[in-house]
């Protein structure tokens, strides 16, 4: 009885204190991002609109056929209350992520459907910025903490680092760490493992120690040099784990040179990166680049990734040639290969035979063409070529038109929202088509593919 007495008077003194709350914070904000529409493949197994682009490559090789999603951002900012011209710079974030898990029509469907709407929560943190007016900031939580990307394929190349962790900056200079709760992309138990406690088999996982240090150099001429270096670390299990596994490594290295080009309008850019990654730290495949997603299979005999290495360079610039048009335009090639000596295929720690070596390669161009201030032409060329171990080249060419509408009328690439339909046909070589390389072809074995739709992205903050 006095158990149940004390039980109800906790309730109730939560139930208090939370009814007394009085929220005074005024400096709300909210943005969204997203593509959502409607799309079709003329000649495609029941019409079903499916991407086109080759498997293991996510959107690279354009994203026009690219499925639903939508996320919100509410914001809260605020200054301490002794506000002046050093005080610090508060604010909380989260991400509201949904989409949907079996293609199009958002609206259409429920999270109780078959294949129905996705949730997540990939961001919500706290950040300080310019701690007393110093040069210090600090952050603390989970976030999209991610910087420059080839927009045209949704690709954010070098320096990825969306995971959960904290972080501080002092000027140009960052340290970061992450702790990645999740498995690698291949080698799906790694992390995962059972431990006898006591008689009683318990579920044990092996955190992942991801240690990031960044720095930026900024030149006279607006140019900036940024230097990458992480460490990554799994510990040991112990001896009545299982199965067991021996503490494993990997470390990155990294140089991204960016610069402003002069070109009638402003805007214009060019970036480069290359950047190493070795051991458990060769990550990413499929469109992602954040290194602790690790590639490939183990080393039979060790279980570890000790010979794992991945290269990755990316050239991308932005041309604003005149009021009337401008070009996008990059290259990506990565090399990845994973702990074992096999070059084809070898097997996880599940003993499932998963690929051991790729190649990707990708290089296209987008074009806008300004006939007014709110009608703009998008065409997009994408050449992609796939290799998986000692297999022959999967390659894809593909061709998109996109007349768009363009409602904030701006002549300028980040001219958002828009609202475009979409014309896109892809070829493929005979190896990508008999061995099903793309969505498209997963259904419909043809060497060309088609996507007609009607699409709407925005991105507003």
């Amino acid at each position: 009885m006095k158990a149940l007495l004390s039980l109800v008077l906790l309730f109730m003194t939560i139930f208090t204190s939370t009814a007394q709350v009085v929220i005074t914070n005024k400096n709300f904000s909210i943005g969204s991002t997203g593509r959502i529409g409607v799309g079709f493949s003329p000649n495609g197994e029941g019409n079903t609109g499916k991407s086109l682009n080759l498997s293991g490559q996510g959107s690279i090789g354009g994203r026009m056929e690219q499925t639903d999603y939508m996320d919100l951002l509410p914001a809260l900012h605020f200054t301490p209350v002794f506000s002046g011209k050093d005080s610090t710079s508060i604010f909380f974030q989260a991400r509201i992520g949904v989409y949907s898990a079996n293609g199009q029509f958002l609206g259409n469907i429920s999270s109780r459907s078959t294949d129905g709407l996705t949730f997540i929560l990939p961001e919500t943190f706290i950040e300080a910025k310019n701690i007393m007016g110093s040069p210090w900031s600090a952050w603390a939580g989970a976030r999209y903490r991610r910087y420059d990307d080839i927009h045209i394929n949704d690709y954010f190349y070098f320096d990825d680092h969306s995971s959960q962790g904290f972080g501080v900056s002092y000027k140009k200079t960052e340290f970061t760490m992450l702790f990645p709760a999740s498995t690698d992309s291949s080698a799906t138990n790694s992390y995962i493992y059972t431990i006898s406690m006591n008689g009683a088999r318990t579920k044990a996982f092996r955190q992942r120690l991801v240690f990031i240090g960044e720095h930026s150099i900024v030149l006279n001429n607006g140019e900036i040099i940024k230097l990458l270096a992480e460490f990554h670390h799994l510990s040991a299990t112990s001896k009545n784990a299982i199965p067991t596994y021996s503490a494993d490594y990997g470390w990155v290295a990294g140089i991204k040179y960016s610069t402003p080009l002069k070109t009638f309008k402003k805007g214009s850019f060019n970036q480069l990166s290359v950047r190493y990654g070795k051991g458990i730290a060769n990550g990413g495949d499929n469109g992602n680049t954040q290194t602790w997603q690790t590639y490939g299979a183990p080393d039979a005999q060790t279980g570890k990734y000790t010979n794992a290495y991945s290269f990755t360079a990316v050239e991308h610039v932005l041309l604003n040639l005149t009021n009337r048009f401008s070009i996008n335009g990059y290259s990506i090639y990565t090399k990845s290969k994973g702990g074992s000596d096999q070059p084809d295929k070898d097997k996880d720690f599940s003993g499932k035979l998963i690929f051991n070596a790729k190649t990707d390669f990708a290089v296209g161009f987008r074009s806008f063409v300004y006939f007014t201030n709110w009608f703009h032409l998008l065409n997009e060329v994408h050449y992609a070529i796939r290799k998986d171990g000692t297999q022959p080249d999967a390659a894809m060419l593909k061709l998109s038109i996109a007349p768009t509408l363009v409602p904030v009328g701006k002549r300028d690439p980040w001219s958002r929202p828009h609202i475009r339909m979409v014309f896109s046909v892809a070829h493929y070589n005979s190896f990508a088509r008999n061995n099903q390389y793309s969505a498209f072809l997963q259904t419909s074995n043809k060497q060309w593919g088609t996507y007609f739709g009607v699409k709407s992205e925005w991105w507003i903050f």
